[in-house]
């Protein structure tokens, strides 16, 4: 069995790839270990993504935007605190000349949006589910091993991405440094309904064990994301829903009113990883295979999408040449670093400053987020930042379409 491009991990990023490269004519093979209509499929869950700008216009270019806009929200303001310190920001799109800073879609949605796209697309194949056993790299192609219903197969292809999360198989089985921090603390995640309207509002309140969000959803819904210490999350999921209401209105306050209803609550324990490598022979990593971060500031699956797009702008300028080619490969990987390391860096950062106890960061953090609320440039600065438009910005983000040259 051959192919193009095999990749291997069909959740967000991977499935968003191989959407994103098949207008380009390549023979494309998606390989996921868990059936895409399996109710643990674990890439599409309840969670609610926050897509940037940018992430909105990339998803628009590939054909996928048209799919999700009608159950997605706009974020048209955010409120950013921290949790008993004075000092608060509010970022309105309107000073970068924007209506929203981007848009909330459920990941149940945007997986049945692309696993649909996927199973129409002629050049994209789906093997699933099943598992790669082991990965023979260099030469003209790369091998994979594969274990499909019992069976064991051979797929050759030019280039293999690994998109298979942050406990990657393929990069563990190549013994490829990776630095990992544990944060000792754990996403509670789960929809609530306020009293109040949320009218397009995000909230983030920084606390000593992470972020506590309220995002704006479908209808007068909410995504709540509670970061917690991890010794404490089984405490906060084993709660009856009034008494995880009532700690949670407490920890937020009245700006939505009272908390009504929250729905099924699951936890993410919250890690750094980041692989020393992004590319090998014939091999890129992407996606949480290459970066899983914090989720403070929400930035993980928008750095993500960026990597796709600029894979793909890569391979479409290559005009159907070798995709595994190792020139092609080492174009990606120093176009990707500033804005990795840059993303990595602020995600890492802000989480070891605002869980320090010590008066000096507090201090720091007081002195940042006032300096936010009364500067006009520091905030313009900040927000076209995560919005994914600093440094260089692949085409996709920009609303251009790609086509083999």
């Amino acid at each position: 069995m051959n192919c193009d491009i095999a990749i291997v991990g069909g959740g967000l990023a991977g499935a968003s790839l191989a959407v994103a490269l098949a207008p380009l004519g390549y023979d494309i093979k998606v390989i996921e270990a868990v059936a895409y209509k399996a109710v643990e499929q674990p890439s599409y869950d309840d969670r609610t993504l926050a897509l940037s700008h940018s992430s909105c216009r990339i998803l628009s270019g590939i054909g996928l935007w048209e799919m999700l806009e009608a159950d997605a929200t706009a974020i048209r303001k955010i409120f950013i605190t921290e949790l008993a310190r004075p000092g608060r920001v509010v970022l309105d799109p309107a000073e970068m000349g924007l209506t929203e800073f981007g848009h909330v879609v459920e990941a149940r949605r945007f997986g049945v949006a692309v696993t649909g796209l996927l199973e129409r697309t002629g050049n994209i194949e789906v093997i699933s589910p099943s598992t790669v056993t082991d990965i023979e790299i260099g030469g003209p192609s790369a091998r994979l091993c594969l274990e499909t219903a019992g069976e064991t197969d051979v797929l050759e292809a030019r280039l293999v991405v690994a998109a298979d999360g942050a406990n990657s198989f393929i990069r563990n089985h190549l013994q490829i440094p990776t630095k990992k921090r544990d944060y000792g603390q754990t996403a509670v995640i789960c929809n609530i309904t306020p009293e109040i309207s949320h009218e397009g509002r995000a909230f983030e309140c920084l606390t000593d064990t992470g972020p506590f969000a309220v995002l704006p959803h479908t209808g007068k819904r909410c995504g709540l994301v509670w970061s917690v210490a991890t010794s404490a999350a089984k405490e906060i999921l084993d709660l009856d829903d009034d008494t995880f209401l009532a700690r949670a209105q407490a920890r937020f306050g009245g700006q939505l009113g009272t908390f009504l209803k929250a729905g099924q609550r699951t936890a993410y324990p919250l890690k750094l990883v980041r692989a020393s490598e992004d590319i090998r022979e014939r091999l890129v990593i992407l996606g949480n295979a290459a970066h899983a971060i914090h989720p403070i500031g929400a930035q993980g699956f928008n750095l993500a999408l960026r990597d796709a797009a600029v894979l793909a702008e890569i391979l479409a300028d290559d005009d159907l040449g070798d995709p595994g080619e190792t020139g092609l490969l080492h174009t990606y990987s120093s176009w990707r670093q500033q804005d990795q390391r840059g993303t990595i860096a602020a995600s890492d950062g802000m989480t070891r400053l605002f869980s320090h106890p010590s008066p000096f960061a507090a201090g720091l953090r007081t002195t940042g987020l006032i300096a936010h609320a009364i500067s006009p440039s520091l905030r313009r600065y900040s927000a076209i930042k995560a919005m994914g438009y600093r440094g260089r910005v692949p085409r996709l983000a920009l609303g251009e379409l790609l086509r083999p040259v």
